[in-house]
């Protein structure tokens, strides 16, 4: 996870507002690098230990409802790459084209087994594949789809320095982002405009804030509140 060299970075991350966050990893290489090691290190433990639990859920999607065992959607990580994220499919087959691309609350697309694996992120289990082969870390920014990323600020743009993430600090206090959406559904706005305009520039916030404050140690912390409020 070795930082690209300034010049080498894609043209649009080359502005003053990325600088800023660049300069700050770039004194945090030795990091990056054992926080890769670290990545893959427990994504093979964890892939080796919830193999049985995988067998177990793809058999109850297959039997709930038609379409794949994982929806393989297309999103953005480092450097702007896109990658297709590994997800246990919670919604019914083509439901990207049938509504729009954020889920509210009691989502009609969303399938019986789909509802319990989602109150546990279970669905999101997945994603260590992702994190093996490098397109995802354990912590970081949540990756969205290239047509929120097109909204991005120049700053927003700053958290593509890292690889996406499962968790983060953004995704903990977000948990119930769809309630907060649906408030402001009942009153008369679009999804869309709900989460570009008002979600999606305070969880950057916390992103942003993560990357100043970048430590293997705040990233163990950060592992452990998921754990702990997902359980809730």
């Amino acid at each position: 996870m070795i930082l690209k060299k300034w010049e080498k970075l894609p043209e649009f991350l080359k502005n003053k507002e990325v600088e800023k966050y660049y300069t700050i990893l770039k004194k945090k290489q030795l990091q990056l690098f054992l926080k890769r090691i670290l990545d893959i290190i427990l994504a093979l433990l964890l892939l080796f230990f919830l193999s049985p639990i995988f067998v177990i859920i793809a058999i109850a999607i297959k039997i709930d409802s038609k379409g794949p065992v994982f929806y393989r959607q297309e999103r953005v990580t480092q450097y702007g790459r896109l990658f297709r994220i590994f997800k246990f499919r919670t919604m019914i087959q083509d439901a990207d084209k049938k509504g729009v691309l954020v889920t509210i609350g009691e989502d009609s697309r969303i399938t019986n087994v789909g509802k319990r694996i989602r109150k546990y992120r279970i669905d999101e289990i997945p994603q260590l594949i992702n994190v093996l082969i490098g397109d995802m870390s354990f912590v970081g920014t949540r990756p969205e789809v290239k047509k929120y990323v097109d909204c991005y600020t120049n700053e927003m743009n700053a958290t593509l320095l890292l690889p996406a993430g499962i968790t983060s600090r953004a995704s903990i206090e977000f948990k119930d982002e769809d309630k907060m959406i649906s408030e402001y559904l009942n009153k008369g706005e679009k999804v869309d405009d709900i989460y570009v305009k008002r979600i999606l520039p305070e969880k950057m916030k916390w992103n942003l804030t993560y990357i100043e404050e970048f430590s293997l140690i705040e990233d163990v912390k950060i592992d452990i509140q998921t754990v702990i409020k997902v359980g809730k």
